[in-house]
């Protein structure tokens, strides 16, 4: 499947860059969100349903921040809570300002139940999510929205 959208190629590109794997093929049956599903280590992309390219980075948050052994699975289960649907915000805004895409095209209209315009507000303060990032091993406070890591490696340990 060809890739003609200069957002959705320079994504794609990216996605392969740091280890995720992604195919483009038609998609059959329901997704969560159009045109895009998670499979074991990446995901599937199917361009002739998807509509925001965006989505492809809040969909690999999901995939990036997970444990390996969850990624292999392709874990479907990975917005089954606010703390991986933050991580996955988060990182696909870090990813939107590494790639020099506006936040915007993560964070479009048509989504995030009208808290757009705020997500990209905290996000860009650094006010919410990079504790969880940093926990996760993937960049710190200090050096934030620069990442040092793009996928969570093993789990980490609870403090005691």
């Amino acid at each position: 499947m060809q890739i003609s959208d200069p957002t959705v190629r320079t994504i794609v590109d990216f996605l392969r860059q740091i280890g995720l794997d992604i195919r483009m093929e038609a998609i059959e049956g329901e997704t969560f969100l159009p045109g895009i599903r998670i499979q074991p280590n990446g995901l599937l992309v199917d361009m002739e349903k998807l509509l925001y390219p965006g989505d492809l980075l809040h969909e690999a948050g999901h995939v990036a921040t997970i444990i390996p052994e969850d990624r292999a699975k392709g874990s479907t289960n990975t917005g089954s809570d606010m703390g991986t649907e933050i991580a996955a915000q988060i990182w696909s805004y870090t990813a939107a300002v590494h790639l020099g895409l506006p936040p915007e095209i993560v964070f479009h209209e048509n989504g995030y139940k009208g808290s757009s315009e705020r997500l990209i507000e905290s996000f860009r303060a650094g006010a919410v999510g990079v504790p969880l990032l940093q926990w996760m091993g993937l960049t710190t406070m200090e050096t934030y929205p620069k990442m040092h890591k793009w996928l969570r490696e093993a789990p980490v340990s609870e403090p005691a």
